[in-house]
């Protein structure tokens, strides 16, 4: 089965021209055009990566976010028709991996997914061995994270920065490294990625996430998972 594309936008014009691109990758793409529709079509067997226009009709983009990500950590890109740093920041705390501004180039657009597509391949971390820090237990080949025995539930993407940092423990890792490493070598982001998914880390794995026992920032240089 070939990779699928679920796009949810209400502007005909552009999802036409955005199917035709992602069609010519070699993708299937299943079509919405309200955050409704888009909810009704989904379910996680229907797609690989989903791309979500923020301003629908009705829900919202954030909301159609937010309802997937209680179902599924399909990899999620937002589309924001203004590089706002609000737009941006609210796009990721409601769950999404990454984000593009309006207008996109469509070779832009294939390289973010392939690089989502990428990470979602846990199977690359395999070669970690369980690592356990404190009460956290990370199996990088499983894709399996347990504090105090209980699984805890993260995206692909928090899944892949944890592994990232747990590598070496101790170790600083400066925002560069990291979207290199966890959002793709040739990835052109920005530093709010990284500082939105290490905040939606810490709500998950810490006990505290204002005061973070494990995953620690060094002021200045970047974080670190503290052993």
């Amino acid at each position: 089965m070939g990779t699928r594309i679920l796009t949810v936008e209400d502007d005909e014009r552009i999802r036409r021209a955005v199917k035709l691109a992602l069609e010519d990758e070699g993708w299937d793409v299943t079509e919405a055009d309200t955050g409704e529709a888009a909810l009704e079509l989904f379910s996680p067997d229907i797609a690989d990566v989903v791309l979500i226009d923020i301003m629908l009709p009705g829900i919202d983009g954030f909301d159609v976010c937010r309802a997937i990500r209680r179902v599924s950590d399909v990899p999620v890109i937002m589309v924001t028709a203004r590089d706002d740093t609000h737009d941006v920041v609210a796009g990721l705390e409601a769950g999404a991996d990454d984000y593009l501004t309006k207008p996109f180039a469509p070779k832009e657009l294939s390289a973010r997914i392939r690089a989502l597509l990428r990470r979602a391949r846990v199977s690359e971390a395999g070669a970690l061995d369980r690592i356990k820090v404190g009460d956290l237990e990370i199996s990088p080949d499983e894709g399996l994270v347990l504090k105090s025995g209980v699984e805890l539930h993260l995206t692909k993407t928090e899944f892949k920065l944890l592994v990232e940092l747990a590598s070496q423990p101790g170790k600083v890792f400066s925002r560069e490294v990291l979207l290199e490493r966890v959002w793709g070598y040739d990835y052109f982001g920005d530093g709010r990625l990284v500082d939105v998914h290490v905040r939606r880390l810490r709500t998950k794995v810490e006990t505290d996430a204002a005061n973070p026992r494990y995953v620690v920032t060094s002021r200045g240089l970047g974080y670190k998972l503290q052993p």
